[in-house]
């Protein structure tokens, strides 16, 4: 598939899950280099960024970038690759140091839920209160239909400073890394940086444990968290990204 074509699917299908027809991103650039926190954390960062995918025989800068993180487990797993038809490889997994809610999605505001599902990046604030943070296109288009119609709540990121009321909080280097990382794919040509958040590690048994537990007398969340399973186990299949939809009744369709 060309790279164009390939890029408008992706606005194609950005453009159904959002369910909006377009959106703003702010992507790091050569005049946000003239901001002394990213221009800072570039130059620290850079060799040895560079560095690290060199030894794992991954090719830098990335062209596209997939970021999933697991609420039980406290991971945070960076894929990346430089061809749409090679698989996704692990460059990195970083710890969530801080984490706010239970297993299950976000519905409102001030719940202090960790959305679940599936989402991708919106923002770069290079002078965000928590170090610095990626924002996350919460709520989408799932989120809009089940979640409360007048306070579903916002304002959802990855950042530094190790403190969460609903967001995911890695530590200030790990955010340094993942914030130049993505950058970097986003001046690449990705305009779409994918996240998905999921609440356990499916194949591991403690934390399949944990969610049969965590969801036995509720249905609805466990129902939510199997249907989430089947993106998981394809991406794990296939090292590759399904195709998700929402349905008109809000629920997620996994291709």
């Amino acid at each position: 598939m060309s790279r164009l074509l390939f890029k408008s699917c992706w606005l194609a299908f950005i453009a159904i899950f959002a369910g909006v027809s377009s959106f703003s991103q702010t992507a790091f650039n050569d005049n946000a280099k003239n901001n002394y926190r990213v221009g800072g954390t570039l130059s620290k960062l850079e060799d040895s960024l560079r560095k690290q995918f060199e030894d794992r025989n991954l090719a830098w800068p990335p062209q596209s970038l997939y970021i999933r993180s697991f609420k039980y487990d406290r991971q945070l797993e960076v894929w990346v690759k430089n061809d749409n038809k090679e698989p996704y490889r692990l460059f990195k997994t970083y710890k969530v140091c801080m984490q706010s809610g239970t297993t299950g999605p976000k519905r409102m505001e001030g719940d202090y839920q960790i959305p679940e599902g599936f989402y991708y990046i919106n923002e770069f604030n290079p002078n965000s209160k928590y170090h610095l943070s990626l924002g996350l296109n919460y709520p989408n288009a799932s989120d809009r239909i089940l979640s409360d119609s007048l306070r579903p709540g916002g304002s959802i990121y990855i950042h530094g400073n190790c403190v969460s009321t609903g967001c995911i909080a890695i530590s200030d280097l790990p955010i340094e890394e993942l914030f130049v990382i993505a950058s970097r794919a986003r001046a690449n040509g990705q305009d779409f940086i994918p996240v998905h958040v999921f609440p356990v590690k499916y194949d591991v048994k403690k934390s399949l444990q944990y969610l049969a537990e965590a969801t036995i007398r509720n249905v609805a969340v466990q129902k939510f968290a199997i249907k989430l399973k089947e993106a998981f186990d394809y991406f794990e299949e296939r090292k590759q990204l399904p195709v998700i939809m929402v349905s008109k009744s809000g629920e997620y369709v996994i291709n």
